[in-house]
């Protein structure tokens, strides 16, 4: 006979453990009132800080609309419209309206109405209330229009499809948040809890302080949330066994959120999802969900699969069209093994310097096409290569990467490609810049001189807060990036604006390079080794006797100042005797320098101008 405490003991696990059978109407009802909550939230706060709306405030329309300028007609007047005034305040209050309407008993099909009023006019909202409006509202969104078309609907498996989708929405919302955080080293290392409670925007100093007085639990705490957004799909196993726990556990965790980083729509928006969760992963034999209908799985799995074999093969058609050289085939052995595939316009009876390009961290050859354009124009020949491991260069080098391995590539590329005798302007942007300045070096004479685009600079992660702190951010992004790209999300990837702003013949490759996860790889790769080089440096660079031209972006030594008096040493390490030139050009970014035909033509009217200035090695000596 088992004792009390046994008996007792097995009735408290049973009671935490199992499904929650609720049924499909009891699910449609509790779904339909916590999202209600949500958006009766977010309206009367909309409809209380009015102040943002106003000239000068977070969500001025007369700001914000910049962003849709490229939208059609009938959409930009259609998002004038609902930022007005009075059809704002209406949508508003109309939304309040519903979302109390919908906290009232009741199943009749007018819920269905009042969701997808609410589902629609949040989505019409969105774009006029960017800022202060978070994933909540977009949760809120997506299980009222879910559930009103549910409602509206008179078929149980039309029904069933739209709660199907609903769940599966929800897992993935952890899902893939869990896995992105499994990608960063601060949340694998268990310090990423007391990183977030220091920030200004959802940090918490009392909490923050509890995490460095008992940082072991903190890592615990971290841990298991990891392990609760990775595994979360767990509770479908096992008859629905585990789902009270991780239901509970994902609940606590949003309520923990709400009060301790702000966050307190995001209680009722995603616990919205929970009953759908509840009554798609109680098993089919319970009477609560007799006559479920599961169809939606299998046709999901179906268009999975055949998603999988259309992303591989866009994958693999990328990959050739990338790793296919631009010259018929012409490769440039190196020292260190690598094969270069250059692509060039020096002829054997050319005459005058040949600029050769180095392209940036994460970049490719086709971020000069307006420049190599200009310069086919001005009859200036031109080189440009692929660093080892991006495009058609291969990597076969046997050691550990270093930055110096992509400065030996460069000169042998120089010694290989361009002809005895003939000099050489080595033209680099971001990296490509230090890594041009270190072959200038290495390269001597055969160097007439250096243009820094916008170039990176050996000493920046020491002398830059704002460089030092980003530095951490760039190897987790391009991590991530080259993570996805390996398990084929790069069909999922849209056209970036600086390719749509390339030269139209260069805008097919450049995006297959860009979602290339070959590419990220290798920008990994160089980013991990210069960081290890930057911060080891002394502070004391190589002088040249070359002419330089210093190119800055406006963005970017108005962001950090530090980076000007950088660029100026780039300059004053070249002879004074020799032609040196630093320009900002006014309104250009990083990559905008290079990409954008607005802010490259003035950057280009400098290099040509610069071309002209310093001439042919022969005029220069004859000076």
């Amino acid at each position: 006979m088992p004792s009390p405490f046994r008996t007792r003991a097995g009735a408290a696990l049973s009671a935490l453990l199992g499904p929650v059978p609720l049924s499909r109407s009891q699910a449609l009802g509790a779904s339909e009132r916590l999202s209600a909550v949500t958006s009766l939230l977010s309206s009367l706060e909309h409809l209380t800080h009015r102040r943002h709306r106003r000239p000068g405030g977070l969500n001025d329309w007369s700001i914000s609309r910049e962003s849709y300028a490229g939208q059609s007609r009938p959409v930009r007047r259609l998002l004038d419209l609902v930022a007005a005034e009075r059809v704002n305040t209406a949508l508003h209050a109309g939304r309040v309206a519903a979302s109390a309407a919908l906290l009232l008993p009741g199943h009749g099909r007018w819920r269905g109405a009042a969701n997808l009023f609410l589902g629609v006019s949040g989505a019409l909202l969105y774009p006029v209330h960017r800022y202060g409006t978070d994933g909540s509202d977009q949760a809120a969104g997506l299980v009222q229009t879910a559930t009103g078309l549910a409602r509206l609907s008179t078929t149980p498996q039309v029904q069933d499809a739209l709660l199907w989708y609903v769940a599966i929405q929800s897992n993935l919302s952890y899902l893939v948040s869990g896995w992105v955080k499994l990608l960063g080293p601060d949340w694998r290392s268990g310090s990423a809890l007391s990183g977030v409670m220091r920030t200004r925007t959802y940090g918490n100093r009392h909490v923050w302080l509890l995490t460095r007085r008992f940082p072991r639990s903190a890592r615990l705490v971290a841990h298991g949330v990891l392990a609760l957004e990775c595994l979360f799909p767990v509770l479908y196993l096992k008859g629905g066994r585990l789902t009270r726990p991780v239901l509970g556990s994902a609940l606590a965790f949003h309520v923990v959120n709400g009060f301790v980083m702000g966050l307190g729509r995001f209680i009722p928006s995603f616990a919205a999802m929970h009953p759908v969760v509840a009554y798609t992963s109680t098993p089919r034999s319970h009477p609560a969900v007799a006559g479920r209908d599961d169809r939606l799985l299998g046709s999901l799995a179906l268009l999975a699969g055949a998603a999988a074999v259309g992303a591989a093969s866009v994958a693999v058609s990328r990959r050739l069209r990338v790793t296919d050289s631009a010259q018929g085939g012409w490769t440039v052995p190196t020292r260190h093994g690598n094969e270069l595939s250059p692509m060039s316009t020096v002829s054997a009876g050319g005459a005058g310097p040949v600029v050769v390009f180095e392209h940036g961290l994460g970049a490719f050859p086709a971020h000069f096409g307006w420049y190599t354009r200009a310069l086919n124009a001005a009859g200036v020949e031109w080189l440009a290569c692929a660093r080892a491991g991006y495009g058609p260069s291969r990597r076969l080098a046997a050691e550990p990467y270093t930055l110096e391995e992509s400065v030996g590539d460069l000169a042998d590329l120089v010694a290989a490609a361009v002809p005895e005798g003939r000099q050489v302007v080595l033209a680099g942007h971001s990296l490509g810049g230090e890594i041009a300045r270190r072959a200038a070096v290495r390269l001597g004479e055969r160097v007439h001189a250096v243009v820094y685009l916008d170039s990176s600079h050996p000493g920046q992660l020491n002398r830059s807060g704002q460089q030092d702190k980003n530095s951490g951010m760039i190897d987790e992004t391009v991590g991530a990036l080259m993570v996805s790209l390996r398990l084929g999300l790069g069909v999922l990837m849209q056209t970036p604006e600086w390719i749509k702003n390339l030269p139209a013949p260069l805008r097919g490759r450049a995006m297959a390079e860009y979602a290339d996860p070959r590419l990220w790889t290798a920008a990994r790769r160089e980013w991990r080794a210069a960081e290890r080089d930057f911060r080891a440096f002394d502070g004391a660079l190589d002088p040249l006797d070359t002419h330089a031209l210093v190119l800055s972006a406006q963005h970017t030594v108005d962001r950090d100042p530090e980076h000007l008096l950088m660029h100026q040493d780039l300059a004053a390490a070249h002879a004074p005797e020799r032609v040196v030139r630093t320009v900002v050009v006014e309104g250009a970014d990083h990559d905008g320098i290079l990409t954008s035909p607005e802010h490259a033509a003035p950057a280009i009217r400098h290099l040509l101008d610069f071309l002209a200035e310093i001439g042919s090695p022969a005029t220069v000596e004859a000076r």
